[in-house]
């Protein structure tokens, strides 16, 4: 067996470095790809030459095209049916091949076809039958088409086993051996994983010809290279102490870990409830929802997702900042794993771990064999809450006042921050923002604004990005309008005549106050009466959240009345007739509280809902205002 080491400080290539065929390096400028990573260019050669590969590198180094560019370059041709086999541990991690050495091969004709339970076998069939060159599935299904003879074994001259240590510890072994029996023994094979170990060696030894052995790095590396946080909690109300968590770290987007398929929907919920934009995902969610939480975590419109080890194996986003594991792994060698899904494509990353007295001993092993030494914190103190709910403060009056101001009134700011009494007139100022509205409303206004933002996310084509781009822009603009509508009382002048998505500021009165004597204080504009204005909360929920396909109802249960998120979910499901999934976030205040549905469903729910007793208490479902 021949070993090649490479030292990860290999110099940076652009694609010119590799002989491509002219289609295939359209297809790569196409895609956006500027430069190769280290697993591309070291295995392009060999895989060419007809090598067997035995290739360690670790997770998010893109293995998918290392292997898919030499499939589609050269190995692969337009007469004959399938001639590559790919197999991955996961249906996400096969659709995902499948659609990326697709697009790789999109101008030499190539087809490609993902096979994997779940899915309707009769497309499968179908797509096989229709000559598709490039089969991407999962060990069980691709042994069931073998088997039924809808693929044809006779012509695949390639096969490629991705994140092979994967298969074989969640148990694929037995249908790896069966599928690589009923394979021609005159074949190429390409084994790639995060870890070579005994059994990874073993199936080498058993299935390869003399493979070239490529040591690019271990998972490992990668962990070394990101930064690790334990936060130490009790073990009781672990939801409750993550929330505290992400109010502290603030992540731009993350995988939060569970150990069991129950966890992930219990957390996800949770975070949901807190106002979180987060989602679950494992082997129990039928096959068309996975795909579209997937989707949206690809895309960047899911934030945080909640996800089991198995059903995480199938991400490939390069866009996740942080990874939090809720529960430590019960195979600590997993953590590697976990938080490699951070800190990828070059970018830095953070991982976070929830430790309870029991995960002690997991830490330390976890110090002692990968020499990965977490910053210890604790919970964040009632100081630190308070100034994560001043910086959302901030964050709410910088995103209303967008626009640039004038000259004459920036004239005015400058030479209010040197005045003696800057604090306290800008805390008036401040107080009149935010007049007739509780402080528990202002919080939660602010927080949702930081909560429910956008994850920017680099998967999405290009296309698709300026899509995304214009209606953030028309999000963004409903946001101002609607806490302008708030912020700026019509007794101002000039108040209302502005752009909603500009947010001009307020000319003075033209005419002089009637009273010279009156103070500067008095001359301030006054708050606005409460009848005439939508609360903040409900305003700011209605720019967030009024977007595309949903609405924002107003139920009449609160805390006092004893509702609950549960409550309010059963009230929705078993008396509205929605499902789980048609159910957004839902916010209880102390008399009322807010739940958001899809918005053709929102005139038949308040016709369904308005008027029923529930909790011993006549409802009032009605669209939220400000909206």
């Amino acid at each position: 067996m021949t070993t090649t080491t490479t030292t990860p400080e290999t110099p940076t290539l652009s694609f010119d470095a590799l002989p491509l065929t002219e289609d295939v390096r359209r297809a790569i400028d196409e895609s956006g790809w500027t430069e190769p990573t280290e697993v591309q260019v070291e295995s392009f050669q060999p895989a060419i030459d007809g090598r067997d590969l035995l290739v360690q590198a670790r997770t998010g180094t893109g293995k998918t095209a290392a292997f898919g560019l030499p499939l589609v370059d050269r190995l692969v041709n337009l007469d004959g049916g399938a001639q590559a086999l790919v197999l991955a541990p996961t249906r996400e991690l096969a659709l995902q091949s499948a659609r990326e050495i697709g697009r790789l091969g999109n101008f030499r004709g190539l087809k490609t076809s993902a096979v994997y339970g779940g899915a309707p076998i009769e497309r499968q069939i179908k797509e096989l039958a229709d000559g598709a060159q490039i089969v991407s599935g999962t060990p069980g299904r691709v042994l069931d088409h073998l088997r039924r003879g809808t693929l044809n074994a006779d012509g695949i001259r390639i096969l490629v086993l991705d994140e092979a240590d994967e298969m074989l510890s969640m148990g694929f072994a037995k249908e790896l051996h069966a599928i690589i029996d009923l394979l021609p023994k005159e074949r190429q094979t390409m084994l790639y994983s995060a870890t070579v170990d005994g059994p990874i060696q073993r199936m080498a030894e058993r299935h390869m010809k003399d493979p070239l052995t490529l040591e690019l790095s271990g998972d490992a590396v990668g962990a070394l290279g990101i930064t690790h946080y334990a936060y130490h909690v009790s073990g009781m109300g672990k939801t409750r102490d993550l929330v505290k968590i992400m109010e502290a770290e603030d992540p731009e987007s993350a995988i939060i870990f569970c150990n069991t398929k129950a966890k992930t929907e219990e957390v996800a919920r949770g975070l949901k409830n807190a106002g979180y934009n987060a989602d679950w995902l494992n082997g129990d969610l039928a096959q068309r929802e996975r795909e579209k939480v997937m989707k949206r975590t690809r895309e960047g419109s899911l934030r945080y997702l909640v996800a089991t080890d198995v059903a995480a194996r199938g991400i490939d986003v390069s866009h996740v900042t942080h990874v939090i594991n809720y529960d430590l792994p019960q195979n600590i060698e997993q953590y590697i794993h976990r938080t490699g899904r951070t800190g990828r494509a070059g970018r830095t990353g953070t991982a976070i771990a929830l430790v309870a007295a029991q995960d002690l001993s997991a830490l330390y092993f976890i110090r002692l064999t990968y020499k990965i030494f977490p910053i210890e914190r604790t919970l964040p103190s009632g100081v630190e809450e308070e100034t994560r709910r001043e910086a959302d403060r901030v964050e709410l009056l910088s995103s209303a006042f967008a626009a640039e101001p004038n000259a004459e009134h920036l004239a005015v700011a400058r030479r209010l921050l040197t005045h003696a009494s800057a604090e306290r007139i800008l805390g008036g100022l401040i107080g009149t923002f935010f007049a007739g509205q509780t402080t528990e409303d202002v919080d939660d206004a602010a927080a949702t604004h930081r909560r429910t933002r956008r994850v920017s996310s680099p998967e999405v084509e290009v296309p698709a990005q300026e899509a995304t781009r214009k209606k953030r822009k028309k999000r963004s603009a409903k946001k101002r309008e609607a806490v302008a509508a708030v912020a700026l009382p019509e007794e101002l002048p000039g108040a209302g005549t502005a752009a909603p998505d500009t947010l001009a500021p307020v000319e003075e009165s033209p005419e002089p106050s009637a009273d010279p004597e009156q103070t500067a204080a008095e001359k301030l504009p006054t708050p606005f009466p409460s009848e005439n204005a939508a609360p903040l909360k409900e305003a700011n929920v209605a720019a967030n959240e009024e977007d595309g396909d949903w609405a924002m109802l107003y139920v009449s249960l609160g805390r006092k009345d004893g509702a609950r998120a549960g409550t309010i979910n059963r009230l929705f499901q078993d008396d509205g007739g929605l499902e789980r999934d048609e159910i957004g976030r839902i916010r209880i205040r102390d008399k009322h509280s807010f739940v958001q549905v899809p918005r053709v469903k929102a005139d038949a729910l308040v016709e369904k809902l308005n008027g029923q007793t529930h909790l011993e208490k006549e409802l009032v479902v009605e669209p939220a205002r400000g909206r």
